[in-house]
This record gives C-alpha cells, structure tokens and sequence, in this order.
C-alpha cells in the first residue's frame, strides 16, 4: 500500500492531487486542519492535512497468502494494508490530541500574558479580531470539510452529493457551489433539497426589465457580439415596436465593423453615424435629437488595458447617460469572466446582456456571470438571427437552463 500526506489549500486541491499522483482508486484516509508555521499562522487560514492511500499493484501481485482465524485465505498485501491503515489513523488521532494540548497551553500563557502586560492585551486583542475575521471567512471551508470528513475512506469520486454533481456538471463555479450548498443546509424546511435549490438559485438571478429609451450604449471585449445585439436590438425596437431608431458606432478599429453596422442600419432604413473622436459624438448624437432611441456601438477592448479601457470610458461619459449594458459571452471561460467585469465596472454599467446561448450546452455560465457583477441581467442572445434571436427570460426560465432541465436549441 502506498500512503502519502498531502498539505494543501482546499479539498479540490488535494483531491486533483490525489487523483494525479495515486490515481482514482485512491482512498482518503484522514484529514485535519493545521496551522501554518510561525506567527503568520496566527493571521491565516488553517492549511488541510490529508492523508490517502491505494493498493500497490506490484505487491498485490506476489498473491502470498495467509490463513486468518476462520481459516480463510488472506493476502499478505491485504494484511499489511490494514495494518498501516490502522498506524495511520492512530498516528493522526495522537496529531490530534497533541494539538489540542498545545492549543490549551498557548491559551493559558496568553491569559498569563495579558494580566501582567497591557501592551501584550492590545496585541492579543488585535489578534483575536483578526482571527474572527478569518474564521468567518472559512465557515463555509468549514462546512465543506464537515462533508469530506463524514465521508473519510470511501472513493474520491463519490464525494460529491446529488445537488453539487448537477451545478457541477452544468458549469457553476465552484465558490458558487459552495454558497448555495451553505444556503440548502441553512434551510431548514421540510421541502426536498432539489426544491430548496430552484427557490436559492431563484433568489440569485436579478432580471431588470429596461425601457430602452433615450442614449442607450453597448460595452463589452470583442468578439462577444455587440453589433449585432445592436442589430438586434434595433430590429425589435423600430421594426417591433414602431420607433424612431438611430445608430452610432465608435468601433473604427475592428475590420469591417462600420460596415457591417451601416449594412443593418440601411436594410432597416436607419440612420447611422461614424464617431472618431469626442466632437463627432457631440455632433452625433445632436443629429439624432428627433430618434426616440440612439444605440451606440463601441470598441471592444481587452480588460486588462486600462489606458484603453480608460479611453473607452471618455467616449461613454460623452454620451450622457445611465443606460449602460456590459455584453458578455456565455462561452467565455469564469476566471476571464471575472476578470472581464471587474476590468469594466469602472465603465458603471447598469445591466448585463449575455450573448451565444445558443453556442454552449450547459448555462451555469449565467448565474456565474451575475453573481460576479452583482447587476442584474437584462437580455439574452439566442442565436444570429436578426432581430428574432433576442430575448427577455423570466428567472424560472434561467434556472431550468442552470439545472439542465431545459435548453436553447
């Protein structure tokens, strides 16, 4: 048997480590938490302590047996496998207890310490705020070890419970996952927890309903669909909904983007303007003063440019309004996502559009998306289709799509 001990940051951690190093017949035999080393151990989060363990291959193929008490045939393998397994969990219990004992001396000397010491009590006090702070910080960690370590000795992979398999397979980021399954044990109704999952998810999906009206700008990188959420957008509202409808577009630095843009405008017998600099936004904008609506297609600009978000930030201020929807694609990977909206929050976006459902199979992309940006969702793009493939969805229609029980296409 091969035995390992892994010193890890969180369960997902040590569980890909595992299953790299010792495969997916691995067997977590204990964990505990730890402190790190030193006085920064006093300011951080506990550091995981996990021990797993699987049957060595070759050893197993010696087949040297051995009679137990029934007169049963033993492999030695087996024997020794057990017997380590047993000095393990010994060896981690007395961890255990060592610690507690160390923990109840440090206790009594920083007692001794504050009644001789006022400055040591300030110090200790300062301490203890800060260890509150983390320990609030880790409850839900907390938690999640609970889970794990109810299920100490059974297959990695079957340690998801029904719930997180279904977010997990539909691509809710893991922090999330965690959040809701905090929610459903905090929730202490008699309601099956598939039921309590759907009103927790619900709850987490904001949908605002925009009035479209007045200067309304579309912000987002590139490659996410803006101009032709524009497009759509458009379409609804003049072809629709009967009203004066006029574009402008600020991306001169894509390839064919001011014409595919006036492509749509004169098929929809829109007028359309070119804005270069800040006094063509003036004049621009000026010139649609009879439009009821003016859509304003911008630059797509990388997040992680702030000169060039900050530039793109000088063109929105220009157009003097609040109604700024950030468009994002579902397909985009969650760590870029986040990076995407923080980048542009400087831009005070107001809504989210989330583009190319149509392109993806699992859609717990959106409650990503949300639950980052914390702004409500206001539109979804379902396809290419001009304008037909834009829609308004009700939060029970987004949670059907996040547990897989309905889809786009």
């Amino acid at each position: 048997m091969i035995i390992k001990r892994y010193i890890v940051n969180t369960m997902n951690e040590a569980m890909t480590r595992i299953r790299y190093e010792l495969g997916r017949d691995a067997v977590i035999i204990s964990q505990r938490k730890i402190r790190k080393p030193g006085i920064k151990g006093f300011f951080s989060a506990k550091n995981i302590e996990v021990t797993a363990a699987v049957e060595n291959e070759v050893n197993e193929k010696k087949q040297n047996t051995v009679n137990d008490r029934n007169g049963n045939e033993l492999n030695n393998i087996e024997l020794n496998s057990i017997e380590a397994i047993k000095k393990v969990v010994q060896q981690e219990n007395e961890n255990v207890n060592h610690s507690r004992v160390v923990q109840k001396q440090n206790n009594s000397v920083h007692k001794v310490s504050n009644q001789s010491d006022n400055s040591s009590e300030n110090l200790m006090s300062e301490m203890m705020k800060m260890k509150t702070m983390i320990s609030e910080l880790s409850f839900k960690r907390e938690l999640s070890l609970e889970r794990e370590l109810s299920q100490v000795g059974t297959p990695i992979e079957n340690q998801k419970s029904d719930i997180e398999k279904i977010l997990f397979d539909n691509d809710v980021d893991s922090e999330n996952i965690e959040n809701i399954m905090l929610k459903i044990k905090n929730n202490k109704t008699e309601k099956p927890d598939l039921e309590k999952l759907k009103l927790i998810l619900k709850e987490m999906i904001h949908i605002t309903k925009p009035k479209l009206q007045g200067t309304i700008v579309l912000v987002g990188p590139t490659g996410v669909g803006k101009t032709t959420t524009i497009a759509k957008l458009a379409g609804k509202l003049a072809l629709a909904e009967g009203k004066k409808v006029g574009l402008i577009t600020v991306d001169t630095y894509r390839i064919g983007a001011v014409e595919q843009l006036k492509a749509y405008a004169d098929i929809m017998n829109l007028p359309f303007k070119v804005v270069y600099n800040m006094n063509d936004m003036d004049k621009a904008i000026e010139s649609m003063s009879e439009c009821e609506v003016v859509l304003i297609d911008t630059t797509g600009r990388s997040s992680k440019n702030k000169m060039q978000i900050a530039e793109l930030r000088t063109f929105v201020e220009k157009a003097d309004t609040k109604d700024i929807h950030l468009v994002l694609s579902s397909t985009t990977k969650n760590r870029d996502m986040k990076y995407i909206i923080e980048g542009y929050r400087i831009l005070n976006y107001s809504s989210i559009i989330v583009t190319k459902l149509d392109e993806t199979s699992t859609y717990g992309s959106i409650l990503n998306i949300l639950e980052t940006a914390k702004i409500p969702l206001s539109f979804v793009s379902i396809g290419q289709n001009v304008p037909d493939d834009i829609k308004e969805l009700s939060a029970d229609s987004i949670v059907s799509l996040i547990l897989g029980e309905d889809t786009i296409c």
